[in-house]
Parts: structure tokens; C-alpha cells; sequence
């Protein structure tokens, strides 16, 4: 079944905020309410979530889709290098510490 375009960017919308959503949730769920701390869990969480959202977005709202298949492999590696960054300055910044 082929969903019309603007109903597409209705599915990407509402995956958008599911996500958020479920970030909340795990947030909250993981809070406990009277101290704040990080937890790993949730920082690793929410970089994957994160990154997610930003392939939805780049995909269907900056039209990569679309674009050649370099284009769209280039986008997919750089998403996956900045997660990649981002977690290992994370698990590395935890173990000095």
C-alpha cells in the first residue's frame, strides 16, 4: 500500500513524538524522585533515540530519501559516527572518572 506523501510526513510526525514520548518515560521511570543522577541506561538511551529521530528527520523532512543512494549511505555513516562519538566520549569520560 503506498501512503501518500503527506500522509507520510504524518507517520514520521507522530513516530517523531512517540519517540520523545518514550524517552520521557524511560526518564521518569528511571527518576527516583528525590536525587538526580545520571544513569547509564538513560544516557545511552537517549543518544540512540536521538540519533533515530535525527535519521527520521533527515529522511522524510529534508527529503534525503529522494536524493541519490550515496547521499542517503553518506547520511546513515554520519548519523552512525556521531553516535558512535557521542557514546564513546560518553563510556570513555565515565572511565577516567
Amino acid at each position: 500500500m503506498k501512503v501518500p506523501v503527506g500522509g507520510r510526513l504524518v507517520v514520521a510526525w507522530a513516530l517523531l513524538v512517540g519517540i520523545t514520548v518514550l524517552y520521557l518515560w524511560i526518564d521518569h521511570s528511571v527518576d527516583n524522585g528525590v536525587v538526580l543522577f545520571a544513569s547509564t541506561f538513560v544516557t545511552v538511551a537517549a543518544i540512540c533515540l536521538a540519533c533515530v529521530k535525527v535519521r527520521i528527520i533527515m529522511r522524510e523532512f529534508m527529503e534525503v530519501r529522494g536524493a541519490p543512494v550515496f547521499l542517503c549511505r553518506i547520511t546513515d555513516l554520519w548519523v552512525a559516527l556521531i553516535a558512535v562519538a557521542l557514546l564513546g566520549t560518553y563510556f570513555g569520560g565515565k572511565g577516567v572518572a
